[in-house]
């Protein structure tokens, strides 16, 4: 049996940011990989927002290390260069039943400390002449990043500090023992046993934490699967900021976000899918034109195309509340686990201050 003193299983952006945290802080840290390379998952399927810290009831941990961390990914990007722009956001209500609900997320994100400006219809119209609203909030810590590229400088960053990447290398057993944890990898038997493991496997992070031995599998939370669609704009944006409109309870909406070319995509919309698929249904791009017309009425027939998909890893079902990110770590010196659960956005923008987190409750059991 092989002996590891720390595993973290998944190379998306927070398992690359957890691994580069543990590994500067002097642990031997081995990361496996399902992918044949990093991020392949939601990490690179996504938005692409850096996010100010709004949407998140005052003192959770989304709210706490959205904050932290779109500070330490904007120093992080201009440090080493990975593309990014501050380019700001409105959200939007365009109608006057939604107008309460624009003043209670107003009041939500100045408790979070977050920059907001209010601002009436011709305001925002000012701003965006294409734009039809009755009101918005202006955020301008809000901004873009090339996710892939930040993928990249995680992973040269985590094996500069050390860190080793196993690739093509599924974790399907874990069990908690006294003298560590075994784990096995692609359904083999377990050829490893490391102190410590970090759970970062994003989407299948409550199935692996279910059916490790030794973890009591009533204190894991269900895992759900959001299917979030995403369609691209032909021609040129007729926006310079992100339009968002008010947040649901899956959703942060069908929103317009613009690439570092300065490219518009709609997206994502919400489908509970039992299985990860990656497709995109054009047969979903009518309710695209409903919900964008309402901000865009302008929008041309035809003018959508499918474009991608990403799975959100969520911790509540359809009709309930948007759940806060949990971190569970368990264990003693010999064997630590720590589980990361219902790491979806803002995830992304979290995710060095997730990594500070882990490291700091690794540090506790230590």
């Amino acid at each position: 049996m092989q002996r590891a003193d720390t595993v973290v299983i998944g190379a998306g952006v927070v398992g690359l940011a957890v691994a580069r945290a543990l590994a500067h802080a002097g642990r031997d840290v081995l990361v496996l990989e399902a992918e044949s390379q990093c991020g392949l998952g939601a990490s690179t399927r996504n938005s692409g927002v850096i996010h100010a810290g709004i949407y998140y009831q005052p003192n959770s941990l989304k709210a706490r290390l959205c904050s932290r961390g779109r500070e330490l990914l904007y120093a992080l990007c201009a440090r080493y260069g990975v593309a990014h722009r501050r380019c700001g956001k409105l959200i939007v209500a365009t109608s006057a039943s939604q107008l309460q609900a624009l003043a209670l997320l107003e009041q939500q994100g100045r408790t979070n400390d977050v920059k907001l400006q209010a601002l009436d219809g011709a305001a925002a119209r000012a701003r965006e002449p294409h734009l039809t609203c009755l009101a918005a909030l202006a955020s301008p810590d809000t901004g873009i990043v090339d996710a892939a590229a930040l993928v990249q400088c995680l992973e040269g960053l985590a094996l500069a500090a050390g860190a080793t990447l196993a690739y093509r290398s599924c974790v399907t057993h874990l069990e908690i023992e006294a003298a560590g944890i075994t784990v096995g990898v692609n359904d083999e038997a377990p050829q490893l046993i490391a102190r410590r493991v970090i759970n970062c496997a994003g989407t299948r992070a409550p199935q692996l934490a279910r059916a490790t031995r030794g973890l009591e599998a009533s204190g894991v939370p269900r895992g759900y699967l959001a299917k979030g669609h995403y369609f691209s704009l032909n021609g040129l944006s007729p926006f310079s900021q992100l339009i968002y409109p008010l947040p649901d309870a899956a959703s942060l909406g069908i929103h317009l976000t613009l690439d570092l070319a300065g490219r518009a995509r709609f997206g994502p919309d919400v489908e509970w899918v039992d299985v990860p698929d990656y497709r995109v249904d054009p047969a979903r791009a009518p309710a695209f034109y409903s919900a964008i017309r309402r901000y865009w009425p302008a929008l041309p027939q035809n003018a959508l195309q499918a474009d991608s998909a990403g799975i959100r890893a969520k911790i509540a079902g359809p009709g309930e509340p948007a759940a806060d990110f949990r971190i569970d770590s368990c264990g003693e010196r010999g064997a630590q686990l720590v589980n990361l659960f219902g790491i979806e956005s803002p995830g992304l923008t979290a995710s060095l201050a997730i990594a500070e987190e882990v490291l700091a409750r690794v540090q506790e059991m230590i």
